[in-house]
């Protein structure tokens, strides 16, 4: 172990602690969304395969939950593959991170400490895939813990628009006209079809990796969330970076648009 390690493992206790001390549980986000970015790159770096970075990412996600149940937040979403990746990637690429998905969500699940709730387009997935991201929701719908959205092909413009056709759908079927539909709709009936129906929004939004840009994640639920970017690619994320995150947050003067 280098002479930089030695001293990083005995600074970043204190420090964390330091940070962790800092924060009032009036200062706390109760809905974070996490972009679990930089596996690939990170599995460049270290000369390895892809799917190596992609079960190092999904092997920093439990503890990550746990850091969030450390502070108090109450609702995380993780995106764990977009809408688009299910169409740009190789197939044997997808295949492969496919699977990893689904054995971090059933490991999730199998802890029996947090409620899984599947967010995205489970059509667009395989039938597999999908049936082993809705039986980790019910096998947890009991579960008095932290509700953790797990995010698989999901795409913040398909959300929008799969929620205007259900509200569409729903007022149809109760015989009403577009006519009269386009006079009372507003923003509470389309969040009300939304993946997240029922959530707070996030308050919190952070990237790993270095990029700064929203991606498509969570377009109408993040309007007045605060977003944190950290240089970290996600399997590097740690407890240090993440309280950064929350101590950053717990700083700013949240305007709502204003």
């Amino acid at each position: 172990m280098g002479f930089k390690s030695a001293v990083r493992r005995v600074l970043y206790p204190a420090y964390e602690f330091r940070v962790a001390r800092r924060l009032g549980e009036e200062r706390v986000p109760q809905h974070v969304g996490v972009m679990l970015d930089g596996n690939r790159r990170w599995a460049r770096a270290v000369g390895a395969e892809t799917a190596h970075g992609y079960r190092a990412g999904a092997d920093n996600i439990q503890p990550m939950l746990g850091w969030c149940e450390e502070v108090g937040v109450q609702v995380v979403t993780l995106w764990l593959l977009s809408s688009d990746n299910l169409t740009n990637r190789p197939p044997e690429q997808l295949e492969g991170l496919l699977t990893i998905i689904e054995g971090a969500v059933e490991s999730l699940a199998s802890t029996g400490r947090w409620r899984i709730h599947p967010v995205g387009s489970l059509d667009l997935l395989p039938a597999g895939t999908a049936e082993k991201l809705k039986a980790a929701a019910d096998a947890t719908r009991d579960v008095d813990g932290l509700l953790v959205n797990v995010a698989v092909g999901y795409g913040g413009r398909r959300e929008i628009a799969d929620a205007v056709r259900a509200l569409l759908l729903s007022e149809a079927a109760q015989g009403r006209t577009l006519e009269e539909l386009a006079e009372v709709v507003d923003v509470d009936h389309i969040a009300d079809h939304l993946y997240t129906k029922g959530q707070p929004d996030p308050d919190l939004v952070i990237r790993t990796s270095g990029e700064q840009r929203l991606g498509g994640f969570l377009l109408w639920q993040s309007a007045h969330s605060e977003f944190y970017f950290c240089e970290a690619l996600w399997p590097d994320f740690r407890r240090v970076d993440f309280l950064r995150a929350i101590r950053a947050y717990a700083a700013r003067e949240r305007r709502f648009g204003g």
